[in-house]
């Protein structure tokens, strides 16, 4: 099969788990403390892959420098957008309930909007090294893709009950994650036919900018969802999830 077609296709794969957690949010009342413990889990696999499968590739490419250079700056262009956007509404996108949760748009205007950027700017780096990753060897990471999958879960099933519970249709609801999905697709084919024509050294540093970013995301939005409802127990849980995709990249 034609690399470029995978690459969508994996991509796709990664991002329909968003409207797979976004469906079962909407339709199902799916206890809190499970929605924090599939998050915690989540977070513990995107961690291991962004340790072993994206800044450890970076640094078996291209050295320390572009790895750790390329980490920073994708962590500092997370953390500023993820400013912006909070300060328009979107900072709790993945909350679904208790707290300070998502804002209606009668509460905040341009609210959804704002969501939207945000499950944006969450979701494309992560497609986009999916599709980098077919460039080593002409194969997919399958642990990237898995990581992926399993951390889109809770996000879209968090986020879409928070959606719900202020008040946006399910028109909006599932026009977001639907349009995530496909902007997914598009990442993961950009991130092989784009990214493919650099030098090994960029091709580093842009792995090493999406590991930074996916790192920022989870520190700043999965990890205190979570810990919302494990509390002491999400130590354990994010482990558990690390260990998981440990084994799967070493298997």
């Amino acid at each position: 099969m034609d690399e470029v077609i995978q690459a969508g296709l994996w991509g796709l794969v990664a991002g329909s788990a968003l409207l797979v957690g976004a469906a079962a949010g909407f339709a199902v009342r799916v206890p809190q403390r499970v929605i924090a413990t599939v998050m915690a889990f989540g977070a513990g696999v995107l961690i291991s892959a962004v340790s072993f499968e994206l800044v450890g590739e970076a640094y078996e490419q291209a050295g320390l420098a572009p790895a750790v250079v390329g980490t920073l700056g994708g962590a500092v262009a997370y953390t500023v957008g993820n400013m912006w956007l909070a300060h328009r509404g979107a900072r709790h996108r993945k909350r679904s309930g208790h707290g300070q949760g998502q804002p209606s748009e009668a509460e905040q205007g341009g609210s959804g909007a704002a969501l939207a950027l945000g499950a944006l700017l969450d979701g494309v780096p992560e497609s986009a090294v999916i599709g980098v990753s077919l460039l080593d060897g002409g194969a997919v990471s399958m642990v990237t893709v898995a990581a992926v999958f399993i951390s889109n879960v809770p996000e879209g099933l968090s986020s879409a009950a928070g959606m719900k519970k202020a008040g946006r249709s399910k028109r909006y609801v599932f026009g977001v994650w639907g349009a995530i999905a496909a902007t997914c697709t598009v990442s993961a084919v950009l991130g092989y036919t784009v990214i493919g024509g650099f030098s090994p050294a960029v091709i580093a540093a842009v792995t090493a900018v999406a590991a930074g970013a996916i790192l920022a995301m989870i520190a700043d939005t999965m990890i205190p969802e979570a810990f919302e409802d494990t509390h002491l127990a999400m130590g354990l849980i994010i482990v558990s999830g690390f260990l998981v995709s440990f084994a799967l990249s070493h298997a």
